[in-house]
């Protein structure tokens, strides 16, 4: 297993683990390899599978701590959490903010976590996927927003979020997020992990090279994101130091899954 990230950097990641399709067995191996090598402190994963009989995220990290959704789909996907550190505290928002929402486990994630570079949240973010269903992501990130706000209020930590926003750096609801756009008389500011370490690179994490993407032509390219809360002065409260892909590639024929990962290391501002 690779070190761990230095006591004053927080090393985090993201992947949409695509539930238990295709080879399993053979994807498993290649995400908890390479998991091991890059050791992160704090994951998001999405379309985990959790159910009385299997803990696919244990699978893949036994070591972290775990935390999972409540609300699964009925094959036991959702969303979870794994932690270096103890978790604290977890809550649940619910994202249920139409008709349209009720047939699909949307949530956002809250996990509070002590860590050495201070008290955080990590916020693991899944809104709807459905291509036309942008104006309920718009919802969803006003609704996870405001209780974000609400907690950091209470306790003053830095914030992490990070998940599979299933919409592109254009869309209404992840300008909302990077501070670009208010939505329904709110607004925040987090900033986004890839273009602060790599300005100007695309950055797709769903794309049609892939062979376990779903469409062929599937119009949303970058969906994937690790975003830092915003202070009131100096931009975020954690400096992006680095921001890489994850399982962008196969491993001897094998592709981890149908997103590519990303990974990011944080730590306090000069």
């Amino acid at each position: 297993m690779a070190a761990a990230a230095p006591g004053n950097v927080l090393r985090v990641a993201t992947l949409n683990l695509w539930g238990l399709r295709g080879d399993w067995p053979a994807r498993r191996s290649v995400i908890a390899a390479g998991l091991a090598e890059l050791n992160p402190d704090l994951v998001a994963l999405q379309e985990s599978v959790v159910t009385e009989e299997r803990d696919q995220v244990a699978e893949i990290l036994p070591s972290h701590h775990l935390v999972h959704q409540r609300r699964r789909e009925p094959d036991g996907q959702g969303v979870s959490i794994a932690s270096r550190w103890p978790v604290d505290g977890v809550h649940e928002v619910d994202l249920d903010v139409s008709p349209r929402t009720a047939d699909f486990a949307c949530t956002t994630l809250v996990a509070e976590i002590d860590a050495p570079i201070g008290a955080l949240l990590f916020v693991n973010h899944l809104p709807n996927w459905q291509l036309g269903l942008e104006y309920e992501r718009e919802q969803q990130a006003v609704v996870a927003a405001r209780f974000v706000e609400g907690l950091v209020e209470e306790t003053g930590r830095h914030v992490v979020l990070a998940g599979d926003m299933d919409a592109d750096p254009e869309a209404a609801s992840i300008r909302f997020w990077s501070g670009r756009q208010s939505l329904d008389a709110t607004s925040v500011c987090y900033r986004d992990a890839w273009a602060s370490a790599r300005p100007g690179e695309a950055g797709h994490t769903f794309v049609p090279d892939n062979p376990l993407g779903a469409d062929w032509d599937w119009p949303f390219r970058r969906i994937d994101y690790i975003f830092v809360r915003c202070g009131e002065h100096g931009g975020p409260t954690l400096a992006v130091r680095s921001c890489r892909q994850l399982f962008e590639r196969p491993v001897d024929g094998v592709w981890a899954s149908d997103h590519f990962g990303v990974t990011a290391d944080l730590a306090p501002p000069l």
